[in-house]
Protein backbone atom coordinates (compact mmCIF):
# COMPACT_ATOMS: atom_id res chain seq x y z
CA UNK A 1 0.00 0.00 0.00
CA UNK A 2 1.54 3.42 -1.35
CA UNK A 3 2.43 5.51 1.77
CA UNK A 4 -0.05 8.88 2.15
CA UNK A 5 1.49 12.11 3.34
CA UNK A 6 -0.60 14.36 5.80
CA UNK A 7 -0.39 17.63 7.23
CA UNK A 8 -2.24 18.79 10.00
CA UNK A 9 -3.69 22.31 9.97
CA UNK A 10 -5.28 23.08 14.14
CA UNK A 11 -4.68 26.26 16.07
CA UNK A 12 -4.19 23.84 19.19
CA UNK A 13 -0.59 22.33 19.58
CA UNK A 14 -2.23 19.34 21.71
CA UNK A 15 -4.47 18.52 18.80
CA UNK A 16 -1.89 18.32 16.87
CA UNK A 17 0.21 16.40 18.87
CA UNK A 18 -2.61 14.05 19.59
CA UNK A 19 -3.36 13.58 15.47
CA UNK A 20 0.27 13.02 14.82
CA UNK A 21 0.78 9.75 17.88
CA UNK A 22 -2.64 8.41 16.01
CA UNK A 23 -1.46 9.15 12.75
CA UNK A 24 2.15 7.83 13.04
CA UNK A 25 0.98 4.47 14.70
CA UNK A 26 0.21 3.31 11.22
CA UNK A 27 3.19 2.54 8.72
CA UNK A 28 1.01 3.92 5.68
CA UNK A 29 0.69 7.59 6.84
CA UNK A 30 3.55 10.12 7.15
CA UNK A 31 3.17 13.44 8.91
CA UNK A 32 5.11 16.02 6.55
CA UNK A 33 4.62 18.94 8.86
CA UNK A 34 2.10 21.12 11.15
CA UNK A 35 0.68 24.50 11.34
CA UNK A 36 -1.12 26.35 13.87
CA UNK A 37 -3.00 28.53 11.24
CA UNK A 38 -4.51 28.59 7.75
CA UNK A 39 -1.87 30.74 6.34
CA UNK A 40 0.98 28.93 7.69
CA UNK A 41 -1.14 25.34 6.09
CA UNK A 42 -0.99 27.01 2.76
CA UNK A 43 2.76 27.55 2.86
CA UNK A 44 3.82 24.37 4.30
CA UNK A 45 1.29 22.60 1.76
CA UNK A 46 2.75 24.40 -1.51
CA UNK A 47 6.15 23.56 -0.36
CA UNK A 48 5.26 19.73 0.77
CA UNK A 49 2.84 18.90 -1.40
CA UNK A 50 1.17 16.18 0.92
CA UNK A 51 -1.83 13.45 -0.21
CA UNK A 52 -4.19 15.14 2.48
CA UNK A 53 -4.26 18.13 4.57
CA UNK A 54 -6.04 17.63 8.09
CA UNK A 55 -7.66 21.13 8.26
CA UNK A 56 -9.39 22.95 11.24
CA UNK A 57 -12.29 25.34 10.25
CA UNK A 58 -12.13 28.04 12.92
CA UNK A 59 -8.48 29.71 13.15
CA UNK A 60 -6.23 32.99 13.80
CA UNK A 61 -4.85 34.51 10.84
CA UNK A 62 -6.70 32.68 8.03
CA UNK A 63 -9.19 30.12 8.57
CA UNK A 64 -9.67 27.18 6.97
CA UNK A 65 -12.35 28.05 4.57
CA UNK A 66 -9.96 30.04 2.75
CA UNK A 67 -6.70 28.22 2.97
CA UNK A 68 -8.75 25.62 1.60
CA UNK A 69 -9.60 27.25 -0.83
CA UNK A 70 -6.04 28.34 -1.67
CA UNK A 71 -4.88 25.16 -1.29
CA UNK A 72 -7.48 23.59 -3.98
CA UNK A 73 -6.01 26.37 -6.44
CA UNK A 74 -2.50 25.68 -5.96
CA UNK A 75 -1.79 22.22 -4.97
CA UNK A 76 -4.89 20.23 -6.99
CA UNK A 77 -3.34 17.23 -5.96
CA UNK A 78 -3.34 17.62 -2.51
CA UNK A 79 -6.92 16.82 -1.25
CA UNK A 80 -8.10 18.46 1.87
CA UNK A 81 -10.26 16.92 4.89
CA UNK A 82 -11.77 19.02 7.37
CA UNK A 83 -11.72 18.08 10.82
CA UNK A 84 -13.23 20.40 14.03
CA UNK A 85 -15.54 20.28 16.63
CA UNK A 86 -18.19 21.65 15.25
CA UNK A 87 -20.99 20.46 13.44
CA UNK A 88 -21.96 21.18 10.25
CA UNK A 89 -23.14 24.60 10.12
CA UNK A 90 -21.93 27.29 7.69
CA UNK A 91 -18.38 27.21 8.26
CA UNK A 92 -18.81 23.38 7.41
CA UNK A 93 -20.69 24.01 3.56
CA UNK A 94 -18.41 27.06 2.55
CA UNK A 95 -15.52 24.68 3.08
CA UNK A 96 -17.03 21.98 0.94
CA UNK A 97 -17.47 24.33 -1.43
CA UNK A 98 -13.89 25.96 -1.37
CA UNK A 99 -13.10 22.07 -2.37
CA UNK A 100 -12.71 19.80 1.10
CA UNK A 101 -12.92 16.79 0.25
CA UNK A 102 -14.30 15.83 3.18
CA UNK A 103 -15.63 16.56 6.59
CA UNK A 104 -15.33 14.87 9.94
CA UNK A 105 -15.67 15.45 13.50
CA UNK A 106 -12.78 15.73 16.12
CA UNK A 107 -14.67 12.81 18.10
CA UNK A 108 -14.59 10.53 15.65
CA UNK A 109 -12.64 7.20 16.74
CA UNK A 110 -9.12 7.23 15.41
CA UNK A 111 -9.99 3.89 13.06
CA UNK A 112 -12.54 5.68 10.93
CA UNK A 113 -9.81 8.64 11.36
CA UNK A 114 -7.00 7.04 9.26
CA UNK A 115 -9.50 5.31 7.38
CA UNK A 116 -11.11 8.49 6.12
CA UNK A 117 -7.46 9.87 5.11
CA UNK A 118 -6.72 6.87 3.16
CA UNK A 119 -10.17 6.97 1.19
CA UNK A 120 -9.52 10.76 0.54
CA UNK A 121 -5.45 10.76 -0.18
CA UNK A 122 -6.78 7.61 -2.58
CA UNK A 123 -9.39 10.44 -4.49
CA UNK A 124 -12.75 9.74 -3.15
CA UNK A 125 -14.28 11.79 -0.19
CA UNK A 126 -15.68 11.00 3.02
CA UNK A 127 -18.34 12.92 5.28
CA UNK A 128 -19.97 11.48 8.13
CA UNK A 129 -23.09 10.06 8.42
CA UNK A 130 -24.37 12.65 10.76
CA UNK A 131 -22.58 15.60 8.31
CA UNK A 132 -24.45 13.53 5.26
CA UNK A 133 -27.80 14.07 6.87
CA UNK A 134 -27.06 17.51 7.55
CA UNK A 135 -25.85 18.35 4.73
CA UNK A 136 -28.94 16.79 3.19
CA UNK A 137 -31.36 18.71 5.48
CA UNK A 138 -29.79 21.91 4.51
CA UNK A 139 -30.26 21.54 0.83
CA UNK A 140 -33.91 20.25 1.40
CA UNK A 141 -34.57 23.47 3.59
CA UNK A 142 -32.24 26.13 1.45
CA UNK A 143 -33.48 28.34 -1.29
CA UNK A 144 -34.81 27.18 -4.94
CA UNK A 145 -32.39 25.59 -6.45
CA UNK A 146 -31.27 27.35 -9.49
CA UNK A 147 -32.31 25.41 -13.20
CA UNK A 148 -30.18 21.88 -14.17
CA UNK A 149 -27.67 22.52 -15.87
CA UNK A 150 -29.05 20.66 -18.95
CA UNK A 151 -26.12 20.18 -21.07
CA UNK A 152 -24.04 18.07 -18.23
CA UNK A 153 -27.85 16.20 -17.51
CA UNK A 154 -28.06 15.16 -20.81
CA UNK A 155 -24.51 14.29 -21.00
CA UNK A 156 -25.27 11.04 -18.65
CA UNK A 157 -26.68 7.68 -19.19
CA UNK A 158 -29.74 6.38 -17.48
CA UNK A 159 -27.64 4.35 -15.30
CA UNK A 160 -25.36 7.22 -14.83
CA UNK A 161 -28.07 9.18 -13.93
CA UNK A 162 -29.75 6.76 -11.31
CA UNK A 163 -26.09 6.36 -9.74
CA UNK A 164 -26.00 10.47 -9.94
CA UNK A 165 -29.15 10.64 -7.37
CA UNK A 166 -28.31 7.84 -5.09
CA UNK A 167 -25.15 9.97 -4.67
CA UNK A 168 -27.05 12.83 -3.48
CA UNK A 169 -29.58 10.70 -1.34
CA UNK A 170 -26.16 9.77 0.92
CA UNK A 171 -25.68 6.71 -0.43
CA UNK A 172 -21.99 4.88 -0.52
CA UNK A 173 -20.87 2.22 -3.17
CA UNK A 174 -22.66 -0.53 -1.28
CA UNK A 175 -25.51 0.38 -1.20
CA UNK A 176 -25.59 1.81 -4.44
CA UNK A 177 -25.00 -1.34 -5.59
CA UNK A 178 -27.93 -3.40 -3.72
CA UNK A 179 -30.47 -1.16 -4.72
CA UNK A 180 -29.47 -1.17 -8.52
CA UNK A 181 -27.99 -4.87 -8.64
CA UNK A 182 -24.54 -4.17 -9.73
CA UNK A 183 -21.15 -4.78 -8.50
CA UNK A 184 -19.27 -2.21 -6.27
CA UNK A 185 -16.78 -2.32 -9.17
CA UNK A 186 -19.46 -1.48 -11.81
CA UNK A 187 -20.65 0.94 -9.28
CA UNK A 188 -17.57 2.70 -8.84
CA UNK A 189 -16.59 2.87 -11.99
CA UNK A 190 -20.59 4.52 -13.02
CA UNK A 191 -19.36 6.92 -10.32
CA UNK A 192 -16.12 8.10 -11.80
CA UNK A 193 -17.90 8.74 -15.20
CA UNK A 194 -20.82 10.71 -13.39
CA UNK A 195 -18.11 12.87 -11.57
CA UNK A 196 -16.07 13.86 -14.86
CA UNK A 197 -18.98 14.46 -16.72
CA UNK A 198 -20.70 17.08 -14.13
CA UNK A 199 -16.48 18.01 -13.47
CA UNK A 200 -17.21 17.45 -9.65
CA UNK A 201 -14.15 17.52 -7.77
CA UNK A 202 -15.38 14.27 -5.76
CA UNK A 203 -18.19 12.62 -4.38
CA UNK A 204 -19.13 15.47 -1.93
CA UNK A 205 -19.31 18.10 -4.59
CA UNK A 206 -21.76 15.41 -6.64
CA UNK A 207 -23.91 15.41 -4.08
CA UNK A 208 -24.24 19.19 -3.70
CA UNK A 209 -24.78 19.12 -7.52
CA UNK A 210 -27.66 16.67 -7.02
CA UNK A 211 -29.30 18.33 -4.53
CA UNK A 212 -28.54 22.44 -6.42
CA UNK A 213 -30.32 20.67 -9.70
CA UNK A 214 -33.43 18.76 -7.51
CA UNK A 215 -32.02 15.77 -8.41
CA UNK A 216 -32.31 14.08 -4.85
Amino acid sequence: MAETSVLLVDDQALVREGIAMVLGQDPGLRVVGEAGDGQAGVRLARLHRPDVVLMDVRMPVMDGIEATGEIVAHCPETRVLVLTTFNLDEYALRALRAGASGFLLKDVPSTELVAAIRTVGAGDAVVSPRITRTLLDHYRSGPAVPPPDVRRLAELTDREREVLVAIGRGLSNAEIAGELFLSESTVKTHVGRVLAKLDARDRVHAVIWAHRHGLA
